[in-house]
């Protein structure tokens, strides 16, 4: 069975209203589980962002790609807004990518 692409804009944190990274994927759940598994040094794995807090899927990686350069350029608390409308909590989503 092939692999169904879940193209995706992203953003993960340390923990509520810590440091939050924003970021794209051809496949959501193997971009995160390399996060989590903190195989690759980057900026992620410095700060300890591995609770995936907020995501949104795409048909194309173009939008997305666009859509991640246009959420960067939002203040802080515009995200924070975005990831509070549909994850109050600050919940870790990556589990209920496998549901």
């Amino acid at each position: 069975m092939a692999r169904r692409p879940l193209i995706a804009v992203y953003m993960e944190a340390s923990r509520p209203f810590g440091v939050i990274y924003t970021g794209v994927t051809s496949f959501l759940p193997a971009r995160i589980g390399q996060h989590k598994e903190a195989a690759v040094r980057s900026f992620t794995q410095e700060y300890g962002l591995d609770r995936l807090v907020w995501f949104e899927t795409h048909e194309l990686i173009t939008v997305a790609i666009q859509r991640e350069k246009n959420i960067k350029k939002y203040p802080r608390q515009w995200k924070v807004n975005l990831i509070e409308a549909d994850n109050r909590f600050w919940d870790d989503l990556y589990p209920s990518l496998f549901l």
